[in-house]
């Protein structure tokens, strides 16, 4: 499978796979930078911070569409990438209660109407010391959503079929910290998408039948 189908068809996969082994991190490993930092030698994983994020998807026209968000640029180390609408999980919070509060104010997403799917597989953020938890979610039609001035500077919907393309796939060199790294990237929309969005990406792509150039 090359394209997405209609919203619906995508949403019954998605409820079959989630409920099924996930491809877990052979999946995540299509879209992950190389090398893969890792967490420093004798560093304690009691450290490590939870972070939840949301993979909402929501029908344009009756083609299945993803909502991600471009950080602002004054946020952090993360500034002016892609990610999930997410963030740190409160104390007393499920994963999936975290990922809608973070949604909310990040980009306006009313709870209402949204139904929780499914977790994917976590993904360790080392350069920030968080652990991700994508929960993935769908809305039946499409949210009203405004970015938050503070954190977001515009929020991207993404056609599932346009980051299934073969020709959304590039090889990109950046350079973090001195130190040159390969990474793979989905090119959709005018943003550049990379890093740790980029493989909950590929796990997500790969329930629902995608094939990618790069292996």
């Amino acid at each position: 499978m090359t394209k997405a189908v209609d919203f619906e068809t995508v949403i019954r996969r998605l409820e079959t796979a989630l409920g099924a082994s996930l491809p877990g991190p052979a999946a995540q490993q299509r879209l992950a930078p190389s090398p893969r930092r890792d967490w420093p030698a004798g560093f304690d994983p009691a450290r490590i911070r939870h972070a939840a994020g949301l993979l909402l998807v929501v029908p344009l026209d009756d083609r299945p569409h993803v909502v991600l968000t471009v950080r602002a640029d004054t946020v952090g180390r993360h500034g002016g990438q892609v990610s999930l609408p997410g963030g740190v999980v409160e104390a007393g919070e499920t994963f999936e209660q975290a990922a809608l509060r973070e949604a909310e104010e990040e980009v306006g997403l009313a709870p209402d109407g949204v139904r929780t799917l499914g977790r994917l597989t976590p993904v360790d953020i080392p350069v920030s010391g968080f652990r991700l938890h994508p929960v993935v979610a769908a809305s039946g039609s499409r949210p009203a959503l405004r970015p938050s001035d503070d954190e977001v500077a515009r929020i991207l919907e993404v056609g599932i079929d346009e980051l299934m393309d073969p020709g959304a796939f590039s090889w990109q060199t950046l350079t973090l910290d001195g130190r040159a790294y390969q990474v793979p990237a989905l090119l959709v929309g005018g943003a550049e998408i990379w890093g740790a969005t980029a493989m909950v990406l590929s796990e997500f792509l790969t329930m629902i039948g995608w094939e990618p150039v790069s292996d």
